[in-house]
């Protein structure tokens, strides 16, 4: 009984390990949308493969470049993962150049950025705090902003807005030193008679104007009557925002808003928090590189990366991406070979790409979060990332940072109460013009399957484009392959 005992295994062993051969033919179900949708097929992508086996189930137009708006984040997220490990973390630290005498600092303070996408004020009050139980009290110096771990240091200037809002929170653009992602936090309410407004965050030497009026409009449309604020910084770093508009009674809200510029903004949180916590500060802030020579006081590091990208890709945020992306690029040996930080990074994914045997053929990256107008990445690209990460040290970690199907994340409300419910871990990506997710899918069989699904058409609003990839991972959660 040995021989056709080992001959099953290895008959077994071939089934397992064999390439499973590819269609592109779209389920039924799929199509039925796609049409209803009134969505032409050859705006759809789609790859579907079993996690940890060769070959692909379904292949349509897997090998075309198309825009995946934030699935992107998948290769931006494992890749570093990969490469800077789970446990990396980042760096903020605290130099002086001259001795602290009697509780005074008569010389610079310089802060230096080390990229840490997660930078709170509240973590920098930490910071600061830790100076304060040093001893120092009166800083009679400028205090220094270094942000030299990435190239350029001051990214955002000169910069062309994506959109009709460079204000909002998904527009930021991050440097190594980003303060809770230059996000200044107003809440705004009114009664039948006046609009109330007041700024949340910890700021110094800030003058708000409100000069809202009331409107008879619904709550959830308070946003028809908004007008971007104004802001201005005077030469005494004094800071002016005006909030102007129409705003609906017996309402109120928070608006998050990227409305002072970058050193203002620092400058003013930090003078509020060293306020608070007993200091006195007298001098400007100012950009620059912190000497060689000077000592450090102070550091603190960030959360893992493995806890950071729990929150890039569950939320799908942005700014933290785009300086998981640099980061790559400035912890990489490639640096030296290249002026722009970002440019490293581009070449750190391609090395990665060649040594685990996948190309780059139309692979354009413009900064690793997927917002952009020039991102492109191939299904079958994305498809390849998701089967290394499956089979990687990493997946646990990878795995746990993707939004849980009708359960958290950008995921929470889709396919709730459906087979799919709970068995599939999926990023979405969303831009004018794209839909698009990407991520794993378990069946009713306990079999786990990659799936990639993007359509770009120049009617691909959500509402119809949605349910069409919404179907496919919920054929897919039925077993049907």
């Amino acid at each position: 009984m040995l021989l056709p005992r080992l001959l099953l295994s290895f008959i077994l062993g071939i089934l397992i390990t064999a390439p499973i051969a590819a269609q592109d033919v779209l389920p039924s179900s799929v199509e039925n949308l796609l049409k209803k949708a009134n969505l032409p097929k050859s705006s759809l992508s789609v790859v579907i493969a079993p996690s940890r086996q060769n070959g692909y189930v379904l292949n349509l137009q897997g090998d075309k470049a198309v825009s995946p708006a934030s699935t992107m984040k998948l290769l931006t997220s494992f890749i570093a993962l990969d490469e800077l490990g789970p446990n990396f973390r980042w760096k903020t630290q605290i130099y002086v150049d001259v001795p602290i005498k009697q509780n005074v600092l008569n010389g610079k303070l310089y802060l230096k950025g080390g990229g840490d996408p997660n930078l709170t004020w509240d973590k920098l009050s930490l910071l600061l705090r830790n100076l304060r139980q040093q001893g120092l009290r009166d800083i009679q110096g400028d205090i220094v902003l270094d942000r030299s771990y990435f190239q350029p240091t001051r990214p955002e200037l000169n910069v062309t807005p994506f959109d009709e809002n460079p204000d909002a929170y998904y527009n930021v653009i991050p440097d190594a030193l980003l303060i809770h992602s230059n996000i200044s936090a107003f809440s705004i309410s009114s009664d039948s008679n006046a609009v109330d407004t007041k700024l949340l965050t910890p700021m110094d030497r800030v003058t708000l104007k409100n000069q809202m009026t009331r409107s008879n409009a619904p709550c959830n449309e308070w946003k028809n009557g908004w007008l971007a604020p104004q802001t201005s910084v005077n030469n005494q770093a004094q800071i002016d925002i005006t909030l102007s508009g129409v705003f609906p009674k017996n309402c109120q809200t928070t608006v998050y808003l990227n409305v002072v510029e970058r050193n203002a903004y620092i400058g003013s949180v930090i003078r509020a928090l060293w306020t608070e916590l007993g200091g006195s500060w007298q001098g400007q802030i100012q950009d620059g590189i912190t000497p060689t020579s000077a000592s450090l006081l102070v550091q603190r590091e960030s959360e893992s990366l493995a806890e950071t990208i729990r929150i890039i890709n569950k939320f799908s945020d942005n700014a933290m991406s785009r300086i998981l992306f640099l980061t790559m690029g400035a912890e990489s040996p490639l640096a030296r070979n290249f002026a722009d930080t970002s440019q490293t990074a581009n070449a750190v994914v391609r090395a990665w790409l060649s040594k685990n045997n996948i190309p780059d053929t139309g692979l354009t990256i413009e900064n690793g979060s997927g917002l952009s107008r020039t991102d492109r990445i191939s299904a079958n690209q994305l498809a390849s990332i998701l089967r290394v990460a499956a089979n990687s040290n990493w997946y646990p970690e990878f795995a746990a940072s993707l939004p849980i199907v009708g359960i958290d994340g950008s995921m929470r409300n889709r396919l709730k109460s459906s087979v799919a419910e709970a068995r599939a871990r999926i990023k979405t990506g969303t831009l004018k013009n794209v839909v698009a997710i990407a991520g794993y899918v378990r069946d009713q069989q306990q079999n786990d399957w990659i799936v990639v699904g993007i359509i770009n058409s120049d009617e691909a609003g959500i509402s119809r484009a949605r349910p069409i990839l919404d179907e496919l991972i919920s054929w897919l959660a039925n077993s049907r392959p």
